[in-house]
């Protein structure tokens, strides 16, 4: 799993809207990077909602907030028009990132265990160095936590 400290795991995937993301080429912005399980689901869905209602505020400190998922970019791009949000969205349809960023791990419920995106979030610094990492998110005050890091980089 890659650790505060480390060089964040560089990609290059889809986007909503078209063309492509590459980490390595956002340097030297700070990157939110966002894992969450699946578009248009609750937690999802008010989590995306609460990093696009501070969008302004990510952007005045200059850091680029990116959502990554394995839903499919005209999923995304559903996503993105139902509910008005304003961050970049990329798909990993293969869960090469997920694996990656350690987030692609097993879970359970209602008794039953299965393979799932963990909700976790890297800060990753200018420098394409991790700051911080926040792993098993729970959704309300999280994206406010995240802004607090990014202007105390």
């Amino acid at each position: 799993m890659p650790e505060q400290g480390q060089p964040a795991p560089d990609f290059t995937l889809p986007r909503d809207g078209g063309g492509e993301i590459t980490l390595s080429a956002l340097k030297p912005r700070p990157v939110v990077l966002y894992f969450y399980p699946k578009d248009d689901t609750p937690g999802c869905t008010k989590e995306a909602i609460a990093f696009t209602g501070l969008a302004a505020e990510f952007e005045a400190a200059g850091a680029t907030v990116i959502g990554v998922s394995k839903d499919s970019v005209a999923k995304h791009d559903k996503f993105v028009a139902k509910h008005g949000l304003g961050i970049a969205l990329v798909s990993d349809e293969h869960g090469d990132v997920c694996e990656r960023y350690d987030v692609w791990v097993e879970k359970s419920m209602y008794g039953k265990t299965y393979m799932g995106i963990e909700r976790a979030t890297y800060l990753i610094d200018g420098s394409g160095q991790i700051a911080q990492v926040w792993r098993k998110v729970k959704v309300p005050g999280h994206a406010e936590a995240v802004l607090e890091a990014v202007r105390a980089l």
